[in-house]
């Protein structure tokens, strides 16, 4: 049945805690421990640190989306959501459309882990 779906989900990782991803269309989601504006500035201070500007951002109150593109031209789009006071989840989406770019998305994931264990 999933097999014939549009709409495919991998869950990677043991459990539903932190470490747990799910892959959905493209999209590489993780919940983590952290309130929004420290979730929101680790993503942020990333893309600074790897020299990706910013080239839109839009917020509903809830969640942020920014997109931006690689040095190599890929573009990126990663979405801060709250899901409770201090628990948000992180989205990532990198490459284009069919051509998702999973393990680039892992390697943002594992950088915003590192910096909110630090923070």
């Amino acid at each position: 049945m999933w097999i014939l779906t549009a709409c495919a989900v991998v869950i990677v990782g043991a459990g539903a805690g932190a470490g747990t991803y799910a892959y959905i269309n493209g999209e590489l989601k993780r919940a983590y421990q952290a309130n929004y504006e420290k979730t929101y500035q680790v993503c942020t201070g990333i893309l600074d640190d790897l020299n990706q500007p910013v080239h839109e951002q839009t917020t509903d109150g809830v969640q942020t989306t920014i997109k931006t593109e690689r040095s190599d031209g890929t573009p990126m789009t990663i979405k801060v959501t709250i899901l409770e006071p201090k628990r948000t989840e992180v989205s990532v989406r990198t490459g284009w459309l069919g051509l998702w770019k999973k393990d680039i998305s892992e390697q943002f994931h594992k950088f915003v882990e590192e910096r909110i264990v630090k923070h």
